[in-house]
């Protein structure tokens, strides 16, 4: 019976159960193997530490990335997107629907091409909303009295019932947004974003002018 020490030194070199020599044994008793060992020790060792060191910057990487502005102010706002849209269905409507009651609700009497540039989509996708709304009598088109070309939209009592539900959505969401943020942090919050705001819509007129004038020369 092999004891445990031959045991071990056959686990280590490579032999069998009876203790012959393997073929790995052969090469682990070579003369040098010592080195060879100790070589492949440091090859891993230097392998483990990549591993970790990659993992670490990754990790650091990956929270730069979640704390990056933009990506933080597109994915809020997709988000809420997201739960609108689901409390918009429950009521047999869509989010684009309820956007309009509110913007009619802020400046009734606008007309659909004014509607369509607040909404920022193209006039046809919101005569065809308008015309659902229009169905379910929230909404009705007047014709202007100085162009008749142009239609006026305005909001008929059901869509008051609607927008009131709108407005218990909108709270209970600001509710749940806001939650653990104090009052003055919310405030500052406000005014970067109304600045942020300020500054994109003037640049964007600015490059629309330009584009107008360019237009013009040509």
């Amino acid at each position: 019976m092999i004891g445990l020490e031959q045991r071990d030194r056959a686990k280590r070199l490579g032999c069998d159960s009876t203790g012959g020599i393997t073929r790995a044994a052969v090469i682990n008793d070579s003369p040098g193997n010592d080195n060879v060992i100790e070589d492949n020790v440091i090859k891993n060792n230097v392998i483990k530490d990549k591993v970790i060191k990659d993992k670490v910057w990754g990790e650091a990487h990956l929270d730069d990335f979640h704390r990056d502005m933009l990506f933080l102010l597109h994915d809020v706002a997709r988000l809420l997107r997201v739960e609108a849209d689901k409390r918009a269905r429950q009521h047999g409507m869509t989010r684009a629907q309820w956007a309009i009651l509110i913007w009619l609700e802020r400046q009734p009497g606008i007309s659909q091409k004014e509607l369509s540039e607040l909404l920022e989509v193209e006039p046809i996708t919101v005569a065809r909303l308008i015309d659902r709304l229009q169905a379910r009598g929230m909404v009705e088109r007047r014709p202007d009295p100085r162009d008749r070309r142009i239609w006026r939209l305005h909001l008929l009592s059901p869509a008051r019932d609607v927008l009131h539900e709108i407005d218990g959505h909108r709270a209970d969401m600001t509710r749940i947004v806001t939650n653990g943020i104090d009052e003055a942090t919310l405030e500052t919050m406000t005014e970067a974003l109304l600045r942020m705001k300020a500054t994109l819509t003037q640049d964007s007129h600015a490059k629309r002018g330009l584009d107008a004038d360019t237009r013009e020369e040509v």
